[in-house]
């Protein structure tokens, strides 16, 4: 298969699965809608998979199709960013910056992120907002959001970024204390100690038998941010639920033990949100392209 004859396939694909139309993926792309869907057949012709389900009333992507396109969004915002580096030599990004982000993605997503940009383009100030809690962007002068969970609805364009797991974890101190931790029954004896956006009825996979189930955790404490849980965790006052990303560096110094490790909390999803419908700056589609080499490299 010649992969590099699929590229402008996959750029029409894109735009089909954008617009939730062939008739106005031709008038954005400015060709036919019958070139339009001989793009698409003949895509799926290559792949051997089949892409989207189409009805004569709507058209819609199969789970492959949704796997793909997540892909193909990183893809047109590479080319994207090729153009305009060409359209756009000599010229330097300068100005204020401003990110909001979960306090769970800032060591080992955000500032090596922003470490990096900075290198591209010295003459941009970062603004980083570390909240918990989503921000809206136009309220708050914010260029961009890495937002965790399920998408509101908005205006704003959200391109995938990845995805996080929650995990639990004690110091190894709380379990000298208070005995091991292994199963789902464990959890539910042991102090909770909550973030501002979970609760104690929490969705959990037995990653064994890939059940799920909601079980009923004993909150004994809650916080408005993650670092106070994971302190009070630190501080041996109960188990915790951590986003994978931030316990892994804490696992591995020995700082917090996984337990109940066949036991997994709630997958998230993870998206860049930013409020440019067209011609969006190059350093925020630099500093994507950023965040998702960081989440492909922890």
């Amino acid at each position: 298969m010649n992969n590099l004859k699929l590229v402008p396939r996959l750029m029409v694909f894109t735009v089909v699965a954008q617009k939730h139309s062939f008739t106005q993926a031709a008038k954005h792309l400015g060709i036919s809608k019958s070139a339009v869907s001989q793009q698409i057949t003949q895509l799926e012709r290559e792949l051997g998979i089949r892409l989207l389900n189409r009805t004569t009333r709507e058209l819609s992507l199969t789970a492959l199709g949704s796997q793909l396109l997540e892909r193909c969004v990183v893809l047109q915002d590479q080319v994207s960013l090729l153009f305009n580096d060409l359209s756009e030599e000599g010229v330097t990004p300068s100005g204020r910056f401003a990110v909001t982000f979960a306090h769970s993605l800032q060591d080992s997503i955000i500032l090596p992120a922003i470490e990096q940009l900075c290198i591209e383009y010295p003459n941009i100030e970062p603004v980083l907002i570390a909240d918990d809690q989503s921000l809206d962007l136009v309220e708050n002068q914010l260029d961009m959001a890495i937002h965790i969970g399920e998408l509101p609805d908005s205006s704003y364009r959200a391109l995938p970024v990845g995805s996080l797991t929650e995990v639990f974890c004690a110091s190894a101190t709380y379990i000298q204390r208070h005995g091991e931790i292994h199963t789902q029954q464990d959890l539910t004896e042991h102090r909770w100690i909550a973030s501002s956006w979970q609760h104690a009825q929490t969705l959990v996979t037995d990653l064994s038998t890939q059940k799920q189930e909601t079980v009923q955790l004993k909150q004994f404490a809650k916080n408005n941010s993650l670092p106070a849980s994971v302190g009070m965790a630190l501080r041996h006052l109960g188990i915790v639920l951590v986003p994978d990303i931030l316990a892994k560096p804490l696992i591995e110094s020995g700082e917090l033990v996984h337990i109940a490790k066949q036991i997994q909390g709630p997958k998230w999803p993870v998206y860049a949100i930013h409020p440019y419908q067209q011609d969006k700056p190059i350093h925020l589609t630099r500093f994507y392209q950023l965040i998702c080499h960081r989440f492909e490299s922890v």
